[in-house]
């Protein structure tokens, strides 16, 4: 991968990780059209700990409050009640869903049928759909201290979705949250806080593969990609978390089905390969 590759891909992860647009698609189709060829899986893996740090840092005072508390209460100097430990255990408790079904199920989501592209635009216009529909229908009422575990948990399986490239971490995530009745930023932030388990566990064990066997790693352009991904992806955040406080998500329902028909025109006249590596 030369250096320029590398870079285009980083704008484009940093732009579209947070986004419910699915970064997966975009990164995959962008990097065949760029290069022939789609990016490596372990360089994907990687720049999306760039894009997690960005998370951790634009949260890092909610994480540090909620980690410390959930520690306190651990050691029984505050009750599991506390609204931070409480919120600890929430977001372990929905990252179990996507830790068990993406061990249980790795070989087949890694396999060809749910990496091809012509599934991908698919779940681009149909979760268009979905995410249109918990807009439109949305309460907006519900802030994060009215998560319960049942919740929790919805959220976690919600989360599962975006193991199929197309649906989108966030955008799967962040509809469900509108379907419970939470408002967008209060299901934008959890679905944020979630994700970083998740990313980091995925990333931090292709990032241990690359290391192993680094030979289709080039890791100059690599690491320069997992910076930029994470500098432009904490603005993405704080930008989204701004937009939605007062927006509706209708412009990217209408990004996901004009991107979905984009892609199903370069594969039908064969400009890129279903066949996809990301």
């Amino acid at each position: 991968m030369t250096w320029l590759e590398a870079i285009v891909l980083a704008v484009v992860q940093g732009l579209t990780e947070f986004l419910p647009i699915s970064s997966s698609a975009h990164v995959s189709v962008v990097g065949q059209l760029i290069s022939g060829t789609n990016p490596g899986a372990g360089f994907t893996a990687i720049i999306q700990l760039g894009t997690e740090a960005a998370v951790v840092v634009y949260f890092r005072r909610d994480i540090a409050r909620i980690v410390t508390a959930w520690v306190l209460a651990l050691r029984r100097k505050i009750p599991h009640s506390d609204p931070d430990a409480r919120m600890g255990w929430l977001v372990i408790v929905g990252s179990i869903p996507i830790a068990v079904i993406g061990f249980a199920f790795q070989d087949a989501i890694e396999g060809p049928a749910v990496r091809n592209l012509w599934l991908t635009a698919t779940m681009l216009w149909v979760f268009a759909i979905v995410l249109h529909l918990a807009d439109r229908t949305a309460r907006n009422r519900l802030g994060l201290d009215r998560l319960s575990w049942r919740d929790g948990i919805i959220f976690g399986l919600a989360q599962c979705l975006a193991l199929v490239p197309g649906v989108s971490r966030s955008g799967g995530t962040i509809a469900a949250g509108l379907l419970m009745g939470y408002t967008r930023e209060a299901a934008a932030r959890y679905s944020f806080l979630l994700a970083i388990p998740a990313v980091v566990g995925s990333g931090g064990l292709q990032a241990v593969k690359a290391f192993a066997d680094p030979g289709d790693i080039s890791w100059g352009p690599t690491v320069a990609a997992t910076l930029l991904s994470g500098v432009i992806g904490y603005a993405v955040i704080a930008w989204l978390l701004r937009y939605i406080s007062s927006h509706t998500f209708r412009p990217f329902v209408l990004y996901r089905v004009a991107a979905a028909a984009v892609i199903y025109a370069l594969l039908g006249t064969s400009v890129i390969s279903a066949a996809s590596g990301a």
